[in-house]
């Protein structure tokens, strides 16, 4: 009767002064206001139904009335040492059953897409053994609030923050707090955790706040589905696994995300069934393994062998932001593939487009590479810096693979044997635009499996081996392409090579290497029906030339020489200081050609790797006497040995 009397009391006083009504079950307390509170129903003296939500009044540890606050569709935990306290916004206490074991959470959420009712779960606080556990099938948000929380005892999960619902959660980091998120690192196998941060539907990180993460079991961060960024800097500190992983798509907005100290792939992006949707309009239902990257900010170290800074099973394509991707990881050999295989700054299995942004790609490992693409590499625009320092992997004789910066497209073996084998050929590289550098120590600087064609842009690469290679032909009518090689070719197609305009600018390495090469072994050649060329060690034997090409018997390293055409300046250049340079200098341009040498350049833009407009200045200089070009110079040239790229440049 005591309890009776209180209940009705309670009842009058809320419903007088509009107030909360308070109901504490243990740790958890639901709060009710009074304009909602409505009709409070007493059954049988063992239950008590508030808005929905019933208890047995056994359990119920305290009742009273205040004027706390309270915000619908909210609950709360805030995290106290060893301990939890949860508060509940009365509208979704029906929808939400809380178990609460220390500072470790688990919450049911039972609401459905009827219900129209989302609920935000809002974490703060700290725990060095503690944890939140949710499950439901309705979309949800989890505010992370100023939260620092690491799982060292699993009661529900080995997770920090795990998610068992396969809707979409938001994940917002709030706007001037730091969070931290860190899983158990030996939990029992029935509560071994995928991630420290893991929602197995679909997660989208959002928010103006700071997010930590270690992942001491497996990945840092994991979703079942696509996953999202906006705004919030992440920071992967460690993992076992994956810094970052998930299926169907992964798309950055903007926002700040940095990985480092993982035992795999920075970013690893899966296929989740087994046929892709490819690319769907607002994403809708896609399952495509592709990553987007619109805006933000990416930084990416991984040191594992074989690892990934980012890795696609479908596309990738990055339209803008700053991205420092470096992998340090030696090759190492596949036994389930029974393949040798390398690391890799961008790895993507299908296409991958570089439309704007700013690309800081290393790889120092032994195979490793920068960019790779089994499909088509197409650069549009954007500045995209590749460095590639290691040499080739090799396990036993038959598996190898070599370090260089950019690789993409796909050669196939398709019949024959020997010098007979026949192939098929697919996806390739395209630039249209944009500013590539590439560098490679030991192989190809630039390496397409197929086809290359170069319309627009900056172009330039460094290597002992080929600079720019095909495997089928190459195509340049536009942009400036420069090719510096010191121990092989500065442009080779295994196929045909077209140069029908652009600015072109090669460098081979002594006889038998010349600075534009085709493939007459095999019945192609080089064609030459436009553009501006100057090579140093000169053209493939049997060229095909419609545009008159003219020789200088010598050349003199770290000058600047300036390229007319019927009197106008076409292009100002730096023969670069390679020690082990082809003999002479061919030139070609769609007019009477005229060679300087010693001028003085002045103005303009500034030398960048070989790059610059003619927008400055030209004077100075003397005529050097050329002649008609009548085939592959080859031979010696100046000095011998050895090489780098030395101070070439262009103006």
């Amino acid at each position: 009767m005591r309890r009776l009397m209180t209940l009705m009391t309670l009842v009058l006083a809320i419903a007088a002064q509009a107030q909360t009504l308070n109901v504490k079950v243990g740790d958890v307390t639901y709060l009710f206001p009074a304009s909602q509170t409505g009709e409070m129903t007493y059954t049988t003296g063992t239950t008590l139904t508030i808005m929905g939500k019933d208890f047995t009044i056994s359990d119920i540890t305290k009742m009273f009335v205040d004027n706390a606050e309270v915000v619908d569709n909210t609950v709360t935990v805030s995290y106290n040492g060893t301990s939890a306290a949860v508060t509940i916004a009365g509208n979704v206490a029906r929808f939400v059953t809380p178990a609460v074991s220390g500072a470790h959470v688990s919450i049911t959420q039972t609401n459905t897409d009827d219900d129209d009712t989302e609920i935000t779960y809002s974490l703060s606080g700290e725990s060095t053994d503690g944890e939140f556990y949710m499950s439901g099938q309705y979309k949800a948000t989890v505010e992370l609030n100023g939260l620092t929380l690491t799982n060292q005892t699993p009661v529900f999960s080995g997770a920090a923050l795990h998610i068992q619902n396969g809707k979409r959660i938001n994940v917002s980091v709030k706007k001037e707090t730091t969070n931290t998120l860190t899983d158990c690192a030996n939990p029992s196998t029935d509560l071994a955790q995928k991630a420290a941060l893991y929602v197995k539907g679909h997660m989208e990180l959002k928010g103006r706040g700071t997010l930590n993460v270690n992942g001491r079991y497996a990945h840092a961060i994991r979703s079942g589905e696509y996953t999202t960024q906006k705004n919030c800097s992440v920071n992967v500190l460690s993992a076992v696994k994956d810094g970052l992983n998930c299926s169907q798509y992964f798309y950055m907005e903007s926002g700040e995300l940095k990985i480092s100290g993982v035992g795999d792939d920075g970013i690893q992006c899966d296929l989740d069934g087994d046929t892709s949707t490819g690319e769907t309009t607002d994403h809708e239902d896609e399952d495509s393994g592709n990553v987007y990257i619109l805006d933000g900010t990416i930084v990416i170290n991984v040191t594992a062998a074989a690892t990934k800074g980012i890795k696609a099973d479908g596309d990738m394509r990055i339209v803008g932001g700053t991205l420092t991707v470096t992998t340090t990881g030696n090759g190492t050999y596949d036994s389930t593939e029974k393949d040798a295989k390398g690391s890799c700054a961008l790895s993507a299995d299908g296409n991958m487009t570089i439309a704007g942004g700013t690309l800081t790609l290393k790889s120092t490992g032994t195979g490793g590479k920068c960019i790779k693409a089994d499909g088509t590499l197409t650069v549009n625009d954007g500045v995209v810096s590749a460095t590639s320092t290691g040499s080739q992997y090799r396990y036993s004789s038959s598996y190898t693979t070599s370090a260089k910066a950019i690789k993409a497209g796909k050669r196939t073996q398709t019949g024959g044997s020997g010098r007979n084998v026949t192939y098929s050929y697919s996806g390739g590289i395209v630039i249209t635009g944009g500013t590539v550098t590439a560098s490679a120590a030991s192989h190809e600087a630039i390496e397409s499996k197929s086809t290359l064609d170069i319309s627009g842009g900056y172009v330039y690469a460094y290597s002992t081996d080929d600079a720019i290679n095909s495997a089928s032909h190459m195509t340049i009518t536009g942009g400036y392409v420069m090719g510096n090689s010191s121990g092989n070719d500065g442009l080779d197609a295994n196929g045909n090579m077209y140069i029908k305009g652009g600015t072109v600018f090669a460098i081979a390495a002594r006889s038998p290497e010349v600075a534009i090469d085709a493939n007459t072994e095999g019945g192609y050649k080089l064609y030459v029906t436009g553009g501006n060329i100057i090579a140093i060690g000169g053209l493939e034997s049997g060229s095909s030339l419609s545009q008159t090409c003219k020789q200088a018997s010598s050349y003199s390293k770290n000058s600047w020489y300036g390229l007319y055409s019927d009197g106008t300046l076409v292009t100002a250049f730096k023969v670069p200081s390679n020690s082990n340079m082809g003999s002479g200098m061919v030139v070609s341009t769609s007019g009477t050609a005229t060679l300087k040498s010693g001028i003085t350049v002045s103005g303009g833009d500034s030398i960048w790797n070989g790059f610059g407009n003619v927008g400055g200045s030209v004077s100075g200089g003397s005529n050097v006497t050329l002649s008609n070009y009548t085939g592959n110079q080859g031979g010696g040239g100046p000095g011998g040995g050895g090489g780098g790229p030395g101070g070439g440049g262009w103006w």
